[in-house]
């Protein structure tokens, strides 16, 4: 079994993935699985006898991949500002924040194993984000001038949620900003897309191994 303390989920990531730029964000690195280490190559029974659940954090996803790159080539967005980073998983949007000019980041995950992912991965881009396994479901959003979500589409009830939540957030004065690949579940209407790009991915994690993938704000 892992180890379940901080200090032993970071080593376990340190053993298990490998430093490398995500393909569309290359100015950052961040502690990734590939094809070369030995966490890709695990079955869904082999994670659960060692205790782990789906390492997500151990991928850079293409919405958080796109939302990342929107950031850091739109530094005002985020610049001088409180930023939210939710459903953080690696926390390259996060971090592409910190490195964009945002006064603070919170990062918020439920799985407390991201937290040990960001600690190695702010580390290694020279930047500090707070995290929090807390789920903001369950209450109002922590007050922040930006909210970044990427890859938050998968299921039909976890979308609807998170949707509400991220509409109460703009209402109360946040901007809001979503990255997604075209996720079977993301709301058809309600958005104003900023930007598409087209991010590298591989059959592993997807369906093809480039997909198209958009970066959207919450209409007024």
């Amino acid at each position: 079994m892992i180890d379940p303390s901080f200090e032993g989920r970071r080593a376990f990531i340190l053993e298990n993935t490998r430093l490398q730029a995500p393909p569309h964000t290359p100015e950052l690195e961040l502690y990734l699985a590939d094809e070369i280490t030995p966490i890709w190559r695990m079955t869904e029974e082999a994670l659960a006898e060692i205790g782990l659940p789906p390492p997500f954090w151990a991928f850079a996803w293409a919405g958080g991949q796109a939302l990342a790159r929107y950031v850091l080539d739109n530094r005002e967005i985020v610049a001088g500002k409180r930023v939210i980073d939710f459903a953080s998983g690696s926390g390259i949007v996060g971090i592409a924040a910190m490195r964009a000019g945002a006064t603070s980041v919170l990062a918020a995950d439920i799985d407390g194993f991201c937290g040990a992912a960001l600690s190695l991965n702010a580390q290694a881009n020279g930047v500090t984000v707070d995290f929090t396994d807390a789920n903001l479901l369950e209450s109002p959003a922590p007050a922040a001038d930006v909210i970044l979500a990427g890859d938050i589409c998968y299921e039909k009830p976890m979308t609807d949620a998170v949707m509400a939540f991220l509409i109460a957030a703009r209402a109360a004065g946040a901007t809001v900003l979503i990255g997604d690949p075209g996720r079977s579940y993301f709301p058809r209407s309600g958005l104003t897309k900023l930007a598409e790009y087209q991010v590298a991915t591989t059959r592993e994690l997807e369906d093809r191994e480039v997909k198209k993938t958009c970066v959207w704000t919450l209409s007024d």
